[in-house]
């Protein structure tokens, strides 16, 4: 016989898993990493890690805040696109310095942001900073922008469109997060 649920009985449910396991991401790569640690999978380690992964969250809830809302079916991709962003700028970096192409053209970039979140903001911030020939050097919140040096830019404008395009968009649809407009209509300068 199969059992109807109201949509009541599963909030409560919900929000029952919430109590029990405030962070969940945080909860499986704490989890993850004592069993990683210990080198064994025997019944203790594995109790161990429950363990683990159930307390630490509850003690750092107050500190880190409630969870974002994540779609996970758009991860994937935006790793796939950063990952493959990696490769290239490595090899255009590698060939800027060690090949006798024309001299580098560095410039500073204004990189607007399309939102106040701050998980997507410093997450876009990383990204960039984590492909090579960029470097993210402040989040300006006031202004809402990343400063950005580029070690070559031919084009800034389309520098910082390709950025917000490739990273920061797809950012914004994991986190469900409807952009803002940008203060005064600005656009990424060089």
């Amino acid at each position: 016989m199969q059992q109807m649920y109201s949509s009541s009985t599963l909030a409560s449910a919900k929000v029952g898993t919430q109590r029990m396991f405030p962070h969940p991401v945080l909860s499986v790569l704490l989890a993850v990493s004592w069993l990683s640690l210990s080198h064994s999978l025997a019944l203790v380690h594995w109790l161990s890690a429950c363990f683990i992964a159930w307390l630490v969250p509850r003690l750092l809830s107050p500190f880190l805040g409630s969870g974002s809302a994540v779609r996970w079916s758009g991860v994937p991709h935006l790793m796939g696109v950063v990952l493959w962003d990696i490769v290239k700028s490595n090899i255009t970096v590698a060939r800027i310095t060690l090949g006798p192409m024309s001299k580098p053209r560095p410039a500073w970039l204004r990189v607007p942001l399309a939102s106040d979140h701050h998980r997507v903001n410093a997450l876009f911030a990383s990204i960039i900073t984590t492909t090579p020939g960029t470097v993210s050097m402040t989040i300006d919140e006031q202004s809402r922008e990343i400063w950005v040096h580029a070690l070559d830019c031919e084009d800034g404008p389309a520098m910082v469109a390709d950025m917000k395009q490739r990273y920061e968009q797809p950012l914004l649809a994991i986190f469900q997060v409807n952009p803002d407009r940008a203060p005064g209509g600005q656009k990424g300068q060089a």
